[in-house]
């Protein structure tokens, strides 16, 4: 019906319609992203972090299958930031992650009790608050699906561009980052399907680091590629006309917005 619906009516009007349609959902979400206590105490903490590493470089490490190729010993003094379920790989590295950051609800919801128990800084979307309660590590984010844009100060909305990924390329920027280095970003999945399709999984995780990462049972979402790519060229922008930079040392990935370089070559 919805398809159908939008070829019967103009262009304008879909759009301005649907511009209102988020207008007011974001305003309806606005005052308890704002004014709850612990989303108050999550918006102190990153006023703190704000411009904190200026000047510093981090990597943002994806979970993509190239990472079981990425010598990750080389990070063990280095910021970094991980994501969703990265914490699968810190006994075998023998160091964690400085950050860590998850706003898919599936994600969350299905390993609460997991990122409950991280002694790191936490970062996760405001809609987990039913799932993981706030802590002296936590930070509650305000991350939306809908309204495109690259926020420069994470204490407002943030737009999740159908990846954590970007989620942390905005708090990177926030923190003051200068240079950042992604890896493990594959942007390929053998798993095919529409975007966003919730699915079970029925097996062994072939598009991630570690098996059992969406292993038998995990319902997770397909990727949506393209508006991650959207995020990604926002970031870029918001980067370069910072004077920072965006850099993708993935082994073999098929992102093309960033500048590639060699992994190896940083140390």
């Amino acid at each position: 019906m919805r398809p159908r619906l939008k070829t019967l009516t103009p262009d304008f009007v879909w759009n301005a319609g649907r511009a209102a349609y988020f207008g007011l959902l974001h305003a309806r979400q606005w005052p308890g992203a704002t004014f709850h206590p612990w989303r108050r105490a999550s918006i102190r903490r990153l006023e703190a972090l704000k411009n904190h590493y200026e000047g510093e470089r981090c990597f943002i490490l994806g979970n993509g299958p190239s990472l079981k190729h990425t010598d990750i010993s080389k990070l063990r003094d280095e910021y970094t930031f991980g994501l969703n379920r990265i914490y699968l790989a810190f006994e075998k590295w023998g160091f964690e992650t400085s950050f860590f950051v998850s706003v898919n609800d599936l994600v969350i919801e299905q390993t609460a009790a997991e990122i409950a128990a991280l002694k790191i800084p936490k970062f996760i979307t405001w809609r987990a608050r039913r799932w993981v309660p706030l802590d002296s590590d936590t930070h509650f984010l305000h991350t939306t699906y809908t309204g495109p844009k690259f926020a420069r100060d994470a204490r407002g909305r943030l737009w999740e561009g159908a990846t954590v990924t970007y989620i942390a390329l905005q708090l990177a920027f926030h923190m003051g980052f200068r240079q950042v280095i992604l890896i493990g970003v594959d942007h390929n999945f053998a798993t095919r399907g529409a975007p966003n399709t919730t699915i079970t999984s029925e097996g062994d995780d072939p598009d991630h680091f570690h098996a059992a990462y969406f292993g038998k049972g995990f319902r997770w979402q397909l990727p949506d590629l393209e508006t991650s790519e959207i995020g990604y060229r926002l970031a870029r922008r918001a980067y370069e006309r910072a004077g920072r930079e965006v850099l993708d040392a993935t082994i073999d990935g098929k992102l093309t917005i960033f500048n590639k370089v060699d992994y190896n070559g940083l140390f």
